[in-house]
């Protein structure tokens, strides 16, 4: 059951479930969808999360208990409609055990749980795979799912579509670094992430990508219309790529003139459950 609760005078929060699962985020998505659907007059902002979302609203517009009112109906509308979206698939190339980040972890090696290795060996330790490459294949192995978009401007969390067993498990940095490179892949909880600028942070790197996921300046291609690129209910396909492909890609992004792989893509939560194999294969077949 959503546990609802307000947000000082101008938001609404609920919380679906105490864990990120793909119920309780699809079940988030199609509230707040059908929040923004409904053109409420007095919501200004409407964010879902990972296993929750809030509604931002005007309480001079719309008083706090109608519009939670509001958002409970919409739930149950939510709750027996399909469990459909129409979204997209990003490729994003990946050159793992770069060297930025490994001179990035080696200056904060006393903030680690392990300051004997990389962040890739620990992270390979406890999730129990002999190597570093098994590690990786396993990350870009199946795709991930978008299941939020914030903390700092443009930065996505992201879930992989595997079973819950599978997980890559990582936890965050003793005491978080200084410094993060900008773009850099990393794996905190249960939950991806690619940082969208530099700065602080404790999630354990893996690599770097050439991507450009925020441009305030609009300059790339594909962010013309938005100076983000992902939103909620996304998907990403890792691509591992080597030093020769990531320096080409990125003069190509320095020339804006890089053409980032996006597909579009029907995705059901149902025909997952029923055939996920087939359900990724059709996803990973929508990139162009």
């Amino acid at each position: 059951m959503t546990r609802y609760a307000f947000g000082g005078d101008e938001h609404v929060y609920g919380e679906l479930a105490p864990e990120m699962s793909l119920d309780a985020f699809f079940k988030g998505l199609s509230i707040t969808n059908l929040v923004r659907e409904a053109k409420i007059k007095g919501v200004t902002e409407v964010c879902a999360a990972n296993a929750s979302f809030q509604v931002r609203f005007d309480p001079d517009v719309i008083k706090p208990d109608d519009m939670l009112a509001l958002v409970k109906e919409l739930e149950e509308e939510a709750e027996h409609g399909p469990q459909l979206i129409e979204t997209r698939i990003v490729e994003v190339p990946v050159f793992y055990e770069d060297p930025w980040t490994y001179e990035t972890l080696m200056r904060f090696r006393e903030r680690h749980q392990d300051p004997s290795g990389t962040d890739l060996d620990y992270t390979r330790k406890i999730n129990g795979y002999a190597t570093n490459a098994e590690l990786i294949a396993a990350h870009h192995g199946t795709p991930w799912i978008i299941s939020m978009v914030g903390f700092v401007a443009g930065l996505p969390w992201l879930y992989q579509l595997v079973e819950r067993e599978k997980q890559i498990q990582s936890p965050k940095y003793l005491r978080p670094r200084t410094d993060t490179p900008k773009l850099c892949v990393a794996h905190g909880g249960a939950f991806g992430s690619i940082y969208s600028v530099r700065g602080a942070g404790g999630y354990q790197m893996f690599g770097v990508t050439p991507l450009p996921i925020y441009d305030p300046s609009q300059t790339q291609p594909h962010l013309k219309e938005n100076m983000v690129l992902f939103k909620p209910g996304d998907f990403v396909r890792y691509r591992p790529i080597d030093r020769a492909t990531y320096d080409a890609m990125a003069a190509e992004v320095e020339a804006c003139r890089f053409e980032a792989r996006i597909g579009k893509v029907r995705f059901s939560l149902d025909e997952y459950k029923a055939d996920r194999l087939g359900t990724i294969r059709k996803l990973e077949g929508a990139l162009p």
